[in-house]
């Protein structure tokens, strides 16, 4: 057993480099599970630059001087963020509050249409089962407000919260955009002289983050706008409210789209029954979602590492338990990075495929 052991570490641990790089991606994940809260602002700021850099670059390639393309983007970043806080926020606000005082009035009349159903279908289901339903109910909604209430009365660390991510992430985004060169040359040069592992990892996850971050706050963005319009054309109630909640359910793959599927199904049926307009409400909504799927994110990710729809799930279950909503958010490119390190890793495949580095050859930069 012994021998088995030492002949494995040996195969997969002889190389110093993979040695180095296992320490490196250890202590990472240590720092974000032991200090995910507080470095958030930090986490954001890299998310938005990221975003943001592509931009940059393409007025850098039309002639515009570094500084003044960081300027020009950064204003349509802050122009962005005023229109989101200024519009956005407020609109869905309203029908979040309008929601919670139609909430009673709903249950009610759900309650009744459910005591209908043992008249309706006395072989399927009963008046004991109608009441054990709505008795849970009743109680999975106590407990929903007793969470409601204490979070109200927690409101006031979470604005200073919001304040504080309204003054440093932007602050970060563009000492992120105006120095990301300097940034990147100072973490070069803190890794080992020997990088050839790290180097083809980082290739490859370089440029796949960067296009699942851009890719994916485009699809947001396309999957609400497209859902919010057709909800306002068909009249349905609290549209942007739900048009927002469809457009990040696109964050979470396969899970994220059932859903959503739930409060639109039941704010549809509350407000038109089981007639027409419901089912053409439901029929767009399938439309919607079965362009995201096999139109939008194929174009948008046709560039993305494969990945099975297993890995994806058990990605988002394990990465966003431990991290929340930034697990979720980086399940997809974290579920790449284990792939490409489990691809480049030495013994992995017999021996090592990697590209020998040129003298002088670093650490690829940022796009």
């Amino acid at each position: 057993m012994i021998k088995v052991f030492r002949n494995w570490v040996h195969r997969y641990f002889s190389d110093e480099e993979a040695v180095v790089l296992a320490v490196l991606l250890a202590l990472g994940f240590a720092i974000i599970i032991s200090f995910g809260d507080s470095i958030a602002p930090l986490l954001t700021g890299v998310v938005l630059a990221y975003l943001l850099q592509g931009m940059v670059t393409r007025l850098k390639k039309w002639g515009v001087h570094q500084a003044i393309a960081v300027w020009l983007v950064f204003l349509l970043f802050l122009s962005a963020l005023a229109a989101l806080f200024g519009i956005v926020v407020p609109l869905v606000w309203r029908q979040v509050i309008n929601l919670f005082n139609e909430l009673p009035r709903m249950l009610v009349e759900w309650q009744a249409q459910l005591a209908h159903l043992p008249d309706q279908y006395p072989a399927l289901v009963s008046s004991g089962q109608i009441d054990r339903i709505v008795a849970s109910i009743n109680g999975e909604l106590g407990q929903f407000g007793q969470w409601l209430l204490s979070q109200s009365l927690a409101g006031l660390p979470m604005l200073l919260t919001i304040l504080v991510y309204l003054v440093l992430v932007p602050i970060l985004v563009f000492f992120f955009l105006m120095d990301s060169d300097k940034i990147i040359a100072w973490l070069v040069g803190r890794l080992p002289r020997e990088r050839r592992l790290m180097n083809e990892v980082w290739t490859e996850m370089n440029q796949q983050i960067g296009n699942y971050i851009r890719g994916k706050a485009v699809e947001i963005l396309i999957v609400g706008a497209v859902s919010y319009v057709c909800f306002a054309v068909l009249g349905l109630n609290y549209a942007a409210l739900l048009a927002v909640m469809v457009g990040f359910s696109v964050l979470v793959p396969y899970i994220g789209a059932t859903i959503a599927t739930i409060p639109i199904a039941l704010i549809g049926l509350f407000q038109w029954g089981l007639g027409n307009e419901f089912m053409v409400l439901m029929i767009v909504y399938a439309v919607i979602q079965a362009l995201d799927g096999n139109v939008l994110v194929p174009v948008l990710f046709s560039e993305a590492v494969n990945l099975h729809p297993v890995a994806i799930i058990a990605a988002v279950l394990i990465f966003g338990g431990l991290w929340g909503f930034w697990g979720i958010f980086f399940a997809i490119p974290l579920a790449t990075l284990f792939k490409a390190v489990l691809n480049a890793w030495p013994g992995a495949q017999g021996e090592n495929q990697g590209r020998e580095l040129q003298p002088g050859e670093v650490v690829a930069e940022a796009p």
